[in-house]
């Protein structure tokens, strides 16, 4: 079936030679179904796959997920022998039993359910994936936890140790059993090892009324990754507040952890923060891979101009630098990258953050923890009492910790910061609205950058797309300029798991404060005017930038328009 369902794909123009090839090797190297890698691949999508089997076969397909199933069904066809040949019960209509199946030409599967139930077979094609779900949520735990473990293709003794963690005494003793049972400890591992693998920022393990689903954030974006039985939940989220030293017993109040593991010889922190929702705890995984952390200015994404702009900034003896944008748009990483590139031993650095997501070297890190009393404030306050060169606040969020900022700033210290505004010039109306006089702002502020994360097309699958010149003289480009640019995305593949992107990379605002701009703070100019004068005397805005990163092809139209606005 192998060889001729790859022969019937190729000869329809649905895949090429190359993808079965490759789909070859993989089926050789893991022993799953043709169909089965060529979806892994990204060779062809599995609705494809679904409407040509049904086409070529000449059998209904259906969605098993919309069908509404007899759950005494599947006492016709043991777990097994529906395992073996994947295989599902869907209807059962006088004599005549129907089957989805993933392979429909499977005449040895049709003739031995003849057999072994005596009714007429009527075979429907499904997916292969829909099958696997259907098998897992209705033939019980233990068959469900293997088809998770196969789906992820990661052997059942996943490398993967736990650095830190505490014993704990617990009194809910059938909660603690379930938990160290090894189908458990092994999905977790499972769950963990291959989100690391696939470069995954964050996992999102969410209960609901009739399901379990589990995501991962890749390049920004969430991903369906599976859904284990809900019966699974209350053991798999217990097992994960075991190893992050959380109380099992508290399930109606946030928690947060840590947990540190180490992979193939990897060690990751992970950080873990519980949430009560009306069907159970949800949990998110925050991955932090020290590995992955990039700390060179010159890699994330600046233009020359830009860069040099910034470098300038960070290197004065005194001034407050901010850098702006929303959660998950890598202010971090840029900070991180600057404290790195002046951190030298002349000098004393410290920061306090909430949470201090890596540890660098050579600098003093502080954790904030409100419950006792160290905030933002209080621990720059404590700062000043620090012979400190360079402070990192990792937010403002208030107006104490605005003019205790500001102070330092103007006191001979170099004060690097976070806000959360849309783009630069925005920042200054903020830093107003909180109630710093706008002499303060003018006399502290040396520069303000705002950033954005955008995905990179693939460099495997990139092809170019073609974008009509009316659409590109819409998002920003001159009619010249539109008539040049070529586009391009990425069509989709096994490296970067059929998405057509593979990595991220920033678009940054870059606003320097110099004399005419802090005139106009001081004269109370409103963020457009602040905008049009720094766009006037060089700065290129978040969309510009874009359209820079779309002209050199290392993103796509849409990405440029998901991230950025219309100046």
């Amino acid at each position: 079936m192998a060889a001729k369902l790859g022969q019937l794909l190729l000869n329809n123009n649905l895949i090429t030679e190359e993808d079965l090839k490759k789909a070859l090797e993989l089926q050789a190297k893991n022993g799953e179904r043709l169909g089965s890698a060529l979806v892994k691949l990204g060779a062809i999508s599995e609705e494809q796959l679904l409407n040509f089997l049904s086409k070529q076969y000449d059998v209904p397909a259906i969605n098993l997920s919309e069908y509404k199933i007899d759950p005494s069904l599947t006492k016709f066809i043991p777990h097994d022998v529906a395992s073996k040949y994947l295989i599902f019960p869907v209807a059962k209509v006088g004599a005549t039993l129907t089957i989805a199946m993933a392979d429909p030409s499977n005449i040895f599967a049709i003739d031995d359910i003849k057999f072994m139930t005596g009714y007429n077979v009527e075979p429907v094609v499904a997916s292969e994936s829909a099958i696997r779900e259907a098998i897992a949520e209705y033939y019980g735990e233990q068959d469900a936890l293997q088809n998770v473990m196969d789906s992820l293709n990661i052997s059942e003794g996943a490398d993967l140790d736990l650095v830190q963690e505490t014993e704990e005494e617990v009194d809910i003793s059938e909660l603690r059993q379930a938990v160290e049972e090894a189908p458990v400890v092994k999905l977790v591992n499972a769950i963990l090892t291959e989100a690391i693998e696939k470069g995954s920022s964050d996992i999102h393990i969410e209960p609901y009324e009739k399901q379990l689903r589990i995501r991962y954030r890749i390049d920004g974006v969430l991903y369906d990754i599976m859904q284990p039985p809900p019966k699974l939940r209350a053991a798999l989220t217990s097992r994960i507040k075991i190893m992050a030293d959380l109380d099992i017993a508290e399930r109606r109040l946030p928690q947060d952890g840590r947990i540190k593991i180490k992979v193939k010889g990897r060690t990751i922190d992970l950080r873990v923060s519980t949430l009560p929702t009306i069907f159970g705890e949800k949990i998110v995984m925050r991955i932090l891979d020290r590995g992955s952390l990039v700390l060179d200015l010159t890699k994330l994404g600046f233009e020359q101009k830009q860069l040099e702009d910034f470098t300038e900034a960070i290197n004065s003896p005194y001034g407050m630098v901010l850098v702006t944008g929303p959660t998950g748009s890598g202010k971090t990483t840029t900070l991180y990258s600057a404290l790195s590139t002046i951190n030298k031993v002349g000098v004393n650095i410290m920061t306090v953050e909430d949470p201090v997501e890596y540890n660098l070297p050579g600098i003093n890190q502080v954790q904030v923890k409100e419950e006792i009393g160290l905030t933002f404030a209080s621990a720059l306050r404590a700062f000043l009492r620090q012979d400190p060169d360079i402070i990192m606040v990792g937010e403002i969020r208030d107006f104490e910790t605005a003019e205790i900022a500001v102070k330092a700033a103007l006191t001979g210290h170099l004060v690097l910061s976070t806000l959360h505004t849309n783009d630069a010039p925005s920042t200054i109306s903020r830093l107003l609205n909180m109630g710093v006089e706008p002499f303060l702002v003018a006399a502290s502020v040396i520069l303000i950058l705002a950033q954005r994360l955008c995905r990179k097309v693939c460099q495997q699958c990139k092809e170019v797309e073609n974008v009509p010149i009316p659409a590109l003289v819409d998002i920003g480009f001159s009619e010249e300029e539109a008539r040049t640019v070529k586009c391009f995305k990425g069509r989709g593949c096994s490296a970067c798991n059929g998405t057509g992107y593979k990595g991220r990379i920033a678009l940054y605002e870059v606003m320097p404060l110099g004399e005419e701009i802090k005139e106009l703070i001081l004269e109370g100019a409103s963020a457009s005017e602040i905008k049009r004068t720094a766009i006037r005397l060089g700065m290129k805005t978040l969309r510009m930038s874009g359209l820079t990163k779309l002209k050199e092809g290392v993103t796509s139209l849409e990405e440029v328009l998901r991230v950025t606005f219309g100046d």
